[in-house]
């Protein structure tokens, strides 16, 4: 076994799989080795998410397996990662006494030398937030794929009621355009055929006068071939100027997820989300308008404190306006140390399940009908692999990210881009069969399989 043989595993969002990337840089620039097998780790690493509890209870859950770990091997480091372990050192540290090293988001430089203190014998604790650090001389480490997810700046400034984020993740503060694009052309060269853009609130990117809008139409232009894609955007700062980027550029997709959380302008105050309903449906309107055919998926909490069956009805309302492709929809889970944590968690549980559920099952329905209507219609596609559940399919996806399963051929490879005619669609999946391949630089078509 090796001393230096490190374990990760990542929980919560893209945004935490591209902060272990960066973790495994560092590390391996520091000449540890990368297992995926925990048996075989002198270090093990948990890279944690708080945004909800039930988040939580499963890091706890997973740090009680690894004292059985620890118990076969006593020399094992265990150490908790990114937002959890900002959020709950002392309990993780001091009451629990299973982690012996705890490391928040803007420390990771540190992790060498806090692993080193935990060899020691002593705890390693890095956990103070940075309004300066980036990251950008750091090369996260990858795997060879056709995706990756690429953090173009950290923290955020909005503190809405109900997020931790800012507490967490500390305030924000942008990458180098220059790094973010240097950054694409080495994906490029590697063969990667998509990426997405990460930050808490990509819209407030800031560099020296470059604005989202201008990363995005440079990040296009490393390789037409590569898709591009963002997350997450706030309504707020959703700009004509970001529009007309993605309709202008070929490979930028078109899809936008834009968090609505509630259809209730008394709920959105009462989270600071900063925007109204009428606000909101506009900028819908308008991306519309200017980019054909774009797709929209959203964020959607239930149960928030005070809110009321009405305030749910609005909710509903808004889905039914929009119309969205997909949703991430969840009950309110209260935060210690937000603004709402204060306020009275007052929805029974049961009523917020229930509302959660009508909430899921129009998104169902509507997810059924958008879909139904892309029938008969041909799809560009880019081809991830062989589907999940079938070796006699293929799997891939539309720039709006649908998933789309077809027939299986011997001539299609993955990173393939390929034009599908749908036949089928689930509310989830399209199903369709194969035409023809698609060169995404200029849409000239190459040869039939």
């Amino acid at each position: 076994m090796n001393k230096n043989s490190v374990y990760i595993e990542t929980y919560g969002c893209q945004m935490n799989v591209a902060d272990s990337e960066l973790v495994m840089g560092i590390l391996k620039n520091y000449g540890y080795e990368i297992t995926s097998d925990a048996n075989k780790a002198n270090v093990v690493l948990l890279n944690t998410c708080s945004i909800r509890d039930n988040a939580e209870q499963r890091i706890y859950g997973r740090l009680g397996n690894f004292k059985t770990l620890k118990g076969q091997n006593p020399d094992l480091i265990v150490g908790v990662l990114g937002c959890m372990a900002e959020r709950l050192r002392k309990d993780l540290i001091e009451e629990k006494k299973i982690v012996d090293l705890v490391v928040g988001p803007d420390e990771y430089r540190r992790l060498p030398e806090l692993i080193d203190v935990a060899f020691n014998g002593e705890k390693g604790i890095g956990v103070k937030l940075s309004r300066t650090e980036t990251y950008d001389d750091i090369i996260p480490y990858r795997e060879d794929g056709l995706q990756a997810w690429i953090s173009v700046m950290r923290g955020c400034d909005k503190f809405c009621s109900f997020c931790v984020v800012p507490f967490t993740r500390g305030r924000e503060r942008s990458r180098a355009l220059n790094s973010v694009v240097n950054e694409i052309m080495l994906l490029s060269q590697r063969g990667f055929r998509e990426i997405t853009l990460l930050g808490q609130n990509v819209n407030s990117y800031l560099d020296n006068g470059n604005d989202f809008a201008d990363l995005l139409a440079a990040s296009a232009a490393v390789d037409r071939k590569m898709r591009i894609r963002f997350t997450t955007s706030h309504p707020q700062d959703l700009s004509d100027k970001l529009l007309y980027t993605i309709a202008e550029h070929q490979n930028i997709c078109n899809y936008i997820h834009l968090p609505v959380q509630s259809g209730s302008n008394r709920i959105l105050e009462l989270m600071n989300r900063t925007y109204s309903i009428e606000h909101y449906l506009g900028l819908i309107d308008k991306a519309r308008k200017i980019i054909p055919g774009v797709s929209f998926s959203t964020d959607i909490i239930s149960g928030f404190p005070t809110e009321s069956y009405e305030d749910h009805v609005m909710t509903l309302d808004v889905m039914r306006q929009v119309k969205y492709d997909g949703a991430y929809m969840f009950k309110y889970s209260p935060r210690e140390g937000t603004k709402s944590f204060k306020m009275d968690n007052d929805v029974p549980e049961d009523i917020k399940s229930k509302r959660l559920q009508e909430i899921i099952e129009l998104q169902r329905q509507i997810s059924f009908e958008v879909n139904q209507a892309i029938l008969n219609k041909e799809e560009i596609v880019l081809v991830e692999g062989l589907s999940r559940k079938s070796e006699q399919f293929l799997a891939g996806r539309t720039g709006t990210n649908k998933v789309v399963i077809f027939p299986f051929d011997e001539n299609i490879k993955e990173g393939s881009d390929v034009k599908v005619k749908i036949n089928r669609a689930t509310s989830a999946t399209l199903f369709g069969d194969f035409q023809e391949f698609v060169d995404p630089d200029n849409e000239t078509l190459a040869l039939t399989a």
